[in-house]
């Protein structure tokens, strides 16, 4: 048995890996850990490592439960982790108080652990191909050929960053909106896709909760998930419906993901421009990536 745990910006995840690959338990907790750091570099607040903590002692529990210590999981953090001055000590009190040592991992380790990951159980034609990962602090992309990883790219845009910067967690104003869309245009705009890829494969929370909205799931199912075909025209409509929803109307929308639910707006956009520039018209969903990604044999 293995185990791996992601934590990200906006969620952590827990995977269990039984010793052929295959998920034994594979859970999720949107907890916001980047929430209130601002755009460039900053600070966890306390509120936020509370919460974090609690899934992570939870983590340790259920990772024991199914035969792997805490010092065995292989627990990895990324954009926020890199940007927040109090992070070394949040982590040290972490392995402390579960057993748990996190590793603080480069922009390129992401990539590539991605990339390995998010690819798995998905058919895909050959020619290039690019992964793109709209987190919450950063948005990764990732470009390759025949699954062999050859280029990265991390926008630093992200769902909980721009939230944060121009919309806020309420009603959105269409004034507000378009300063973001110009400022995801702006970004996106100068990612260089000298190829046009054969597919484009969507991973992380984002990707997931548009597919359920547009799949009618009721409760999130990563089977009907994995795999699936997210149109640009989709996507376009789930902004469309978003954008003038009150908080509470977003919650009721998004009800398979409610910890997405103001997020979302901020990642199919950002989803939709890198479709776009990629001049695709679709993209693949993945429910795999990170910690798949690196429970693959080194």
């Amino acid at each position: 048995m293995r185990a791996s745990i992601d934590i990200g910006s906006n969620s952590l995840l827990l995977l269990v890996q039984g010793d052929a690959g295959d998920t034994v338990l594979d859970v999720q907790n949107v907890v916001g850990l980047g929430k209130g750091m601002g755009p460039e570099r900053g600070l966890f607040r306390p509120d936020r490592m509370t919460a974090a903590l609690e899934v992570l002692e939870a983590y340790a529990a259920q990772a024991t439960a199914h035969g792997v210590p805490p010092e065995k999981v292989r627990a990895v953090a990324t954009s926020a982790s890199r940007r927040a001055m109090n992070a070394p000590s949040f982590y040290e009190d972490v392995r402390r108080k579960t057993g748990i040592r996190v590793e603080v991992i480069s922009g390129d380790d992401e990539a590539r652990y991605t990339w390995l990951g998010s690819l798995a159980g998905i058919d895909l034609p050959p020619g290039a191909l690019m992964v793109v990962d709209p987190g919450g602090g950063s948005t990764e992309v990732i470009a390759g050929e025949g699954r062999q990883m050859r280029s990265r790219v991390s926008l630093e845009i992200g769902t909980v960053r721009l939230t944060e910067q121009y919309l806020g967690y309420g009603t959105v104003t269409p004034a507000d909106y378009a300063r973001l869309r110009t400022h995801v245009d702006g970004v996106v705009g100068g990612l260089a896709v000298p190829t046009i890829p054969k597919a484009l494969v969507a991973v992380a929370g984002t990707a997931t909760t548009l597919m359920a909205l547009e799949l009618g799931l009721q409760k999130y199912e990563p089977a009907k998930v994995h795999g699936g075909t997210l149109s640009a025209a989709a996507l376009r409509t789930w902004i469309d419906r978003l954008l003038p929803a009150t908080a509470e109307e977003r919650k009721a929308m998004v009800a398979v993901s409610p910890g997405r639910a103001d997020t979302l707006l901020a990642g199919a956009t950002i989803l939709l421009r890198v479709l776009e520039q990629a001049r695709r018209q679709a993209c693949r969903v993945s429910d795999r990536g990170l910690r798949h990604g690196v429970l693959v044999p080194r």
